[in-house]
């Protein structure tokens, strides 16, 4: 990239930049402004959070060509890069109370509801909506009730509560920003991180590098450095907290075993060490009975000294892993190379920036068998779904593309679960597709019951193969819809029917327990990437590592069939 000499700044992330464009097109909303406006910097933001490279690394033509931005957004992107803001914004800020934008920050608050509270109430501040909301004035404004005055209340109370936690993809970024601190080959990133949890607090190193080598790198990027010395060393680097510990190669096995966790993990393994007369620590196992210190470079050296199998991190949780070591009876967990397919990806006929060509070429690039296009559906009006007639014309160009193609992209639809459960298109339609996912788009106050006796309902119908992303929920900006998962765990085993793990890094949705209780009951899951775009099928590993830390097999797994047997299932 960059052939046009870019100036810009590339340590600047696409989130940050994304974020800004954003904020102008919720602050238009506020203000009333043209819709087309508003959805133009809505589409802009969306665009640039899913490059799959820094948009500070493309040049001026690269980043015009970005489907959404265009001449006029792109020169206020490199105004955002090079200033941290942009000249329109900040006129559009001066536009309303600070503390109106402010708002925004809280859950399931957003523009139209902040434009008719101020309006109607003159509530322009996150008291002012506590105060009302307490003294049940907004209930008085029609289309608001005391549900609202609820939901309200607990918004507040939740973004008063310290957020600390990161998806894995911003992870990554960070992570990929501070790389060229230690040597090659010299650090692994522990905690949370290397347990592939579906989000990430502080960042954890483990490193044999030079302190003073690493320590004087870390000086030229960190925003704040906290502590510093030759065995520790913390800092911030795009706001993430990052602690670094140096230990001698001859050791490394035992700091990164402990660092790595879980805690609970850790404090058994102590246990187990104690019961034999032995001290586990971050530097080693202490044999006090013969005054002997053993050190360890590696951490299957330290499972094997306890007479254990090795537990990979994904499954140090205390969840029975240590007791199926000592059993030699811990599963084979699925590999990426045993992945043959993506069974969630939307194409150019939805809103998805691939055409059916296109994306044949980018499953052909990472050596998968297939590839499951799954548009959207005519009943979710807001991401252009498709009718009868379009499905039915998207069928011939499928069917052109894998003439020339040895990935074959099946053809499939993300149909929307209505309110009582039926799917947003007729048997006939559905009848006539390889694999169906059904997903609830709309309807997330239900209560449990209700969400839970829809999602059930949708299960029962024989055109619907995969639950899509089964409780809805979006990282950081909106917590699970109210489901009782174990019942549609439940539903899907009798039904013959698959969950989807969503491995996009803002939903990773199932988690982890819930595909270790569906792999117990012997459901199929479905891993899907939900990518929009060709850059965002390599989230597949985060869905991989989710599903590793269910204890997922590749039995489990409906990707690592062969076309044909996947086939055959869903039929």
């Amino acid at each position: 990239m960059n052939r046009g000499g870019s100036c810009l700044n590339p340590e600047m992330s696409n989130r940050e930049v994304a974020e800004k464009l954003s904020l102008m097109g919720e602050i238009l909303e506020i203000l009333d402004e043209n819709p087309f406006k508003v959805r133009a910097y809505r589409r802009a933001a969306e665009s640039i959070e899913r490059l799959g490279v820094p948009v500070g690394n493309l040049s001026p033509e690269e980043l015009e060509a970005v489907p959404g931005i265009g001449t006029a957004i792109a020169k206020k992107v490199r105004e955002i890069i090079a200033t941290g803001t942009f000249h329109e914004l900040e006129e559009a800020r001066s536009s309303v109370p600070a503390s109106l934008v402010e708002m925004l920050a809280l859950d399931g608050v957003g523009p139209k509801t902040i434009k008719t509270l101020w309006k109607k109430l003159g509530i322009q501040s996150i008291d002012d909506l506590e105060r009302a909301a307490r003294g049940h004035r907004i209930r008085a404004v029609r289309g608001f009730g005391p549900r609202k005055e609820e939901a309200f209340l607990e918004a507040i109370e939740n973004y008063r509560q310290p957020r600390a936690r990161m998806t894995r993809l911003f992870a990554d970024q960070v992570i990929e920003g501070i790389r060229g601190v230690f040597a090659e080959g010299t650090f692994v990133v522990a905690g949370s991180y290397r347990r592939k949890k579906s989000t990430i607090g502080d960042i954890d190193i483990v490193t044999v590098d030079s302190p003073p080598s690493v320590n004087s790198r870390i000086r030229q990027i960190a925003e704040e450095v906290i502590d510093e010395g030759d065995k520790k060393t913390s800092f911030r680097f795009k706001k993430t907290r990052i602690d670094v510990r140096f230990i001698e190669r001859n050791r490394c096995g035992a700091m990164l075993l402990y660092l790595t966790g879980s805690k609970a993990f850790n404090i058994r393994l102590r246990e187990i060490a104690l019961e034999r007369g032995l001290k586990l620590n971050e530097y080693g196992i202490e044999d006090a009975g013969r005054g002997k210190v053993h050190s360890f470079a590696r951490e299957e050296e330290i499972f094997s000294f306890l007479g254990m199998d090795y537990i990979v991190p994904e499954l140090r949780e205390d969840w029975g892993e240590i007791q199926a070591a000592f059993s030699h009876t811990l599963p084979r967990l699925v590999d990426e190379k045993e992945i043959r397919g993506d069974l969630h990806v939307h194409s150019t006929w939805s809103d998805g920036h691939m055409d059916i060509e296109g994306l044949a070429r980018a499953g052909e690039s990472l050596g998968y068998a297939y590839i499951l296009c799954t548009d959207h559906s005519a009943s979710l009006g807001i991401a252009h779904g498709l009718d009868e007639e379009a499905i039915r014309k998207q069928a011939h160009e499928i069917e052109i593309a894998n003439r020339s193609s040895s990935c074959q992209v099946l053809h499939g639809i993300e149909v929307d679960i209505l309110a009582d459960g039926t799917p947003g298109l007729p048997s006939r339609v559905l009848a006539d597709l390889d694999i169906v996912v059904g997903s609830v788009h709309s309807g997330f106050s239900q209560d449990q019951d209700v969400m839970t006796r829809r999602v059930i309902t949708a299960l029962e119908n024989e055109h619907i193969d995969i639950l899509g992303h089964p409780t809805g929920r979006l990282i950081g900006e909106r917590e699970p819809f109210a489901i009782d998962i174990h019942r549609v765990i439940e539903a899907a085993a009798t039904h013959g029917k698959a969950l989807e793990c969503n491995a996009s890094p803002y939903r990773m949705d199932i988690d982890d327990t819930a595909i270790r209780e569906a792999v117990d009951r012997g459901v199929k899951v479905a891993l899907g990437t939900d990518a929009h775009d060709a850059s965002e099928l390599g989230w597949i590993r985060y869905g991989i590592g989710i599903c590793r830390r269910g204890w997922a097999t590749p039995g489990t797994l409906l990707n690592c069939m062969e076309q044909k047997d996947l086939l055959e299932w869903a039929s």
